[in-house]
């Protein structure tokens, strides 16, 4: 006991949750081991996890609040890990990513990389790894982010997923993230997004040059009551926006975008093109 780590719930959101995971162990008189018996996690990851060495996950989080009887209450380890992670990513971004699971149209404009929603995880993968090179972000930091890329796109997979409209710059095509391999299992992703009954993809291509209406990413939500929100985000945070005087111009915008884009089908086939080029 000499060497037991002193916790402090309050210095972080995990320092929290790891200290209300040993409280909680110790209540029942559990050793590490004890629960590791009880998850599929060895006692060596719990110790981490107490002591912030390493992150907790949401596979983690469920199998505490199965081992605990905590599962499906509002204190579950889950929701913890839910509310902790909102702190990994953009200031603003966690509102929005509330309201795009409610959605039941989705219109997006995006410049430079595929947008989060249609990304494959190498591309995601690539992305992270970049931040974390900036010192933008830490490696869980980044972890957390494609971890919750990953959750974000299973509303796609829903029986009545959203209808989602989208129009990429070409730069979105072209521009070489996580090397051949990686771009070219990306582009494939966009292809058969392309070809699902609930979507539609175009691109904007350089050509358009002036006629371009919209010089940053845009997204448009549309719930269930009709009302849109528009979302925006500069370097630092995220913007949505529900005042009706603010979206419709985004609205109209958007349209004209899609009037100057490419055809479904051309779009495709400039994809296609380009893909052969990663052989």
């Amino acid at each position: 006991m000499a060497n037991r780590k002193v916790l402090d719930p309050g210095s972080s959101p995990e320092a929290a949750y790891g200290a209300r995971l040993r409280r909680l162990r110790e209540e029942r008189g559990w050793k590490q081991e004890d629960l590791a018996e009880r998850t599929s996690y060895s006692g060596k990851h719990i110790s981490a996890v107490e002591t912030t060495r390493r992150s907790a996950t949401l596979q983690l989080s469920k199998e505490l609040d199965t081992a605990f009887g905590l599962a499906g209450s509002p204190d579950s380890f889950e929701s913890e890990w839910r509310k902790a992670r909102n702190g990994v990513l953009m200031e603003g971004f966690p509102e929005y990513a509330h309201h795009e699971r409610r959605a039941v149209e989705i219109r997006m404009f995006e410049i430079g990389i595929v947008p989060g929603l249609l990304q494959v995880p190498g591309y995601a993968q690539a992305l992270a790894r970049a931040s974390v090179g900036r010192g933008a972000v830490t490696e869980d930091e980044a972890a957390g982010r494609v971890a919750f890329q990953v959750e974000r796109q299973q509303i796609l997979e829903r029986r009545r997923p959203p209808m989602v409209f989208a129009v990429l710059d070409e730069s979105c095509l072209r521009n070489l993230v996580g090397g051949p391999q990686v771009m070219a299992a990306q582009l494939d992703r966009l292809v058969e997004f392309a070809a699902c009954p609930y979507t539609v993809l175009q691109v904007a291509p350089f050509v358009m040059g002036e006629r371009r209406p919209l010089n940053r990413a845009l997204t448009l939500l549309t719930l269930p009551d009709r009302s849109v929100f528009s979302y925006t985000e500069s370097q630092a945070q995220g913007n949505l926006e529900r005042d009706v005087s603010f979206v419709t111009p985004m609205i109209t915008a958007y349209h004209q975008l899609v009037a100057e884009s490419l055809s479904p089908t051309d779009t495709v086939a400039m994809i296609k093109d380009i893909r052969k080029g990663m052989l």
